[in-house]
């Protein structure tokens, strides 16, 4: 479950499920506190958002205006916070830093190079999972220097370096 605080008046409650062929994106917009709206999203393999939950926070957004259960002001409130997604943007941003920082520990723990390497790998695998990282499945044959080379590059790349 996550808390999208769009003010101080309005915020988003947002959390994914399960489901038979798939999974969905359940949304609830709370204004002073009161449930207002409710929106899903059904999706069969995966989102192609900016981040987790934007498309069904734009269908309740949609549905609260078209039920004038948010004025047409909120509701340009509610998109800019929508299309900006900072606070979302920020999370990863966070959660990207400590998987780095989980993963560069391998390297103060392990002795040999191919156990840091075998550390940052199941490190990024565990925080990132489902989250688009995709090991090739030659990975295992490759050099220790080149799984390191890829694997530095990678924790590069979430660092933000």
């Amino acid at each position: 479950m996550k808390i999208f605080r769009i003010n101080k008046n309005m915020e988003i409650i947002c959390r994914a499920e399960r489901t038979r062929s798939g999974f969905r994106h359940l949304a609830t917009l709370l204004v002073n506190g009161i449930e207002q709206e409710k929106s899903k999203c059904c999706y069969i393999n995966r989102t192609w958002e900016s981040y987790e939950f934007q498309s069904v926070m734009d269908i309740l957004i949609d549905k609260a205006l078209k039920n004038k259960a948010i004025s047409k002001q909120e509701e340009n409130i509610c998109r800019k916070f929508i299309r900006e997604g900072k606070q979302a943007k920020e999370e990863i941003k966070n959660q990207f830093k400590t998987i780095s920082t989980i993963a560069s520990l391998g390297d103060v723990f392990c002795k040999t190079q191919k156990e840091k390497n075998d550390w940052k790998l199941r490190m990024l695998k565990v925080g990132l999972e489902n989250k688009g990282l995709d090991i090739p499945d030659d990975f295992d044959t490759l050099s220790e220097e080149e799984k390191t080379k890829r694997l530095e590059g990678a924790l590069e790349v979430i660092r933000g370096d």
